[in-house]
């Protein structure tokens, strides 16, 4: 594989000037944006003009752009409904694909994905950031050195005080799939799954709640409009696995509680235990807890020193991410957030939102994801 790729954006929206372009600019000696789409093709040309070079080509129908065979890669960032079509098409068409999370709306097209990827010898990752965080990757070292020993409890948190976007197209359900849940609550079960090194979930039982819609005071992005909001503020979770260890997903945009807490999950072993919290300074901290010499113990390793050159300002987790997927596809290597992974979570979301419609948990070996394609 040559050393610098070709990038295709496909989506121009908030995530991609938010966190991909950025991220990917500082990586030009690993790849370089060459052509943008987006259906309002204003967005594409401006995405163009700031980051691709003079010749980067604008397009308003990703088909077009996956004609051009010398782009190598493409990520894909476009509302929750579309991430299944484009990846297939995309792969189909040779490139590898980033696909932003979460996966895919049902477990039926997450499955398709992945199953192309393999089919046609392409790499496909999933837009799981939170895992490149310094304490994320020393929980995770801690947790696969076995430091808290049979982990069979653990709790998810995604739970926001008044968080609700208000851009884009985040409180329609058509466009979306789901509220809160599938737009952060996957990322706590991502990373709760992940420390664990657990991805066989037996069954899950959930609560879905549509309650906030109307109270718009004090929302941290500004208010929205009752109208348009079809998609849930929160739901909850109790999830089995096949070993009996159990997850406690909260996820909410908007919960009258004062210990908010996102992207972040709690573990419970045997021989210690480990939380992910934010410190004094409100920075991301992980404390681990166990008992020695005779006494409780609590540690908190230094997960953002301030060493000159030691922690870097571009290293932010979506640059993190940029740079060791590309490395991956040069050096044909598997990338850190895997879509055998992330299929897994999208099954669990789905078996969320079917317990709350049902009333009923939901057995995983029994999940007939056909019953949730609504769309």
């Amino acid at each position: 594989m040559k050393k610098v790729l070709n990038i295709g954006i496909i989506g121009c929206g908030a995530i991609a000037n938010e966190k991909h372009m950025p991220s990917l600019a500082k990586l030009s000696h690993l790849g370089k944006m060459v052509a943008f789409c987006d259906v309002v093709v204003e967005r594409a040309s401006k995405a163009a003009a700031e980051y691709g070079d003079g010749e980067a080509k604008v397009y308003s129908d990703y088909k077009e752009l996956l004609k051009d065979e010398s782009i190598d890669v493409v990520h894909v960032l476009t509302p929750n409904l579309y991430h299944s079509p484009i990846t297939v098409d995309a792969l189909e068409a040779g490139k590898h694909v980033m696909c932003e999370k979460p996966m895919a709306i049902n477990s039926v097209e997450a499955k398709k994905m992945l199953e192309v990827s393999v089919k046609n010898g392409k790499k496909l990752t999933i837009g799981y950031q939170n895992r490149f965080r310094q304490d994320s990757q020393v929980l995770y070292k801690a947790c696969a050195s076995g430091d808290l020993g049979e982990i069979y409890m653990a709790k998810a948190h995604a739970v926001r005080r008044k968080g609700v976007p208000t851009w884009g197209v985040f409180t329609d359900k058509k466009l979306q799939g789901g509220g809160a849940l599938i737009d952060i609550g996957t990322h706590a079960l991502d990373l709760t799954l992940w420390c664990m090194g657990n991805y066989k979930p037996k069954s899950v039982t959930g609560s879905v709640y549509y309650k906030m819609k109307d109270n718009i005071e004090g929302n941290l992005f500004g208010p929205w409009d009752p109208n348009t909001f079809d998609v849930e503020d929160s739901a909850f979770a109790f999830i089995k696995m096949e070993d009996g260890a159990t997850i406690f997903l909260e996820c909410s945009w908007a919960l009258n509680t004062t210990d908010a807490k996102e992207a972040r999950t709690s573990l419970f072993g045997v021989e210690g235990g480990a939380e992910m919290k934010l410190g004094a300074d409100r920075k991301p901290e992980v404390v681990f807890n166990s008992a020695k010499y005779g006494k409780l113990v609590e540690a908190k390793p230094n997960t953002h020193s301030d060493v000159a050159y030691f922690n870097r300002p571009n290293e932010s987790p979506g640059v993190l991410e940029a740079k060791q997927w590309l490395e991956c596809i040069i050096n044909d290597t598997e990338p850190l957030v895997s879509a055998e992974q992330a299929y897994v979570v999208t099954q669990i979301l789905e078996a969320v939102y079917l317990s709350a419609e049902t009333g009923q948990t939901v057995e995983l070996s029994k999940l007939d994801s056909n019953a949730l394609i609504r769309f």
